[in-house]
């Protein structure tokens, strides 16, 4: 299975692309979009969403899954985000994937524990599960891999054509390591 997670923005989008085969968890694709912010707003859409649409075909993930907006304290930031979410969302149905989101919180929470890490923190995780040599050069890749991490660990199948808002959950993290023995890779 191939999950395709995104971190959007206007100027910087994350992509990041895992395979899943045998129970092994492996990047296959740790990217970016890094996009010049002189560029007017529509041209830098249409540039998210052909690079999208091109890594879709080219890897071909079976899902996707996307980091939800959250409020900034700027809304027009708020607003643009929207804007880099929604044309990532519609490469994702045109390109007919399963859609899964999730919050920043609960895509911290499954890579490292706590929905409170910094964004060092999970790229140190995202490092060591997927046995990186070293970080990838832009922090919005590493949050991009979190998010499809993110999708695997919840299980999220998605809805074809549609959108998966991942119902909360009131288990503990010990709990979901009870429940999970295969997800928790041993370190060596």
């Amino acid at each position: 299975m191939r999950i395709m997670g995104i971190d959007p923005g206007t100027v910087i989008t994350g992509i990041g692309i895992i395979e899943i085969r045998n129970d092994r968890i492996s990047a296959i694709d740790i990217d970016c979009i890094n996009l010049n912010k002189k560029l007017p707003i529509p041209e830098r859409l249409k540039i998210i969403y052909e690079v999208c649409s091109e890594k879709m075909l080219k890897h071909k993930p079976d899902e996707f899954a996307i980091e939800t907006a959250f409020y900034h304290k700027n809304i027009q930031s708020t607003l643009k985000l929207g804007q880099a979410r929604g044309v990532a969302l519609i490469a994702a149905v045109n390109s007919k994937l399963n859609i899964s989101e999730y919050s920043p919180r609960e895509i911290k929470k499954s890579v490292t524990g706590s929905g409170a890490s910094s964004k060092e923190q999970v790229q140190f995780m995202i490092k060591s599960i997927l046995s990186l040599k070293e970080n990838p050069k832009f922090i919005d890749s590493s949050d991009a891999l979190a998010v499809a991490l993110c999708h695997y660990f919840s299980g999220g199948a998605g809805i074809q054509n549609g959108l998966k808002k991942t119902p909360k959950s009131k288990n503990s993290w010990g709990k979901f390591v009870e429940q999970n023995p295969d997800k928790i890779l041993a370190r060596k």
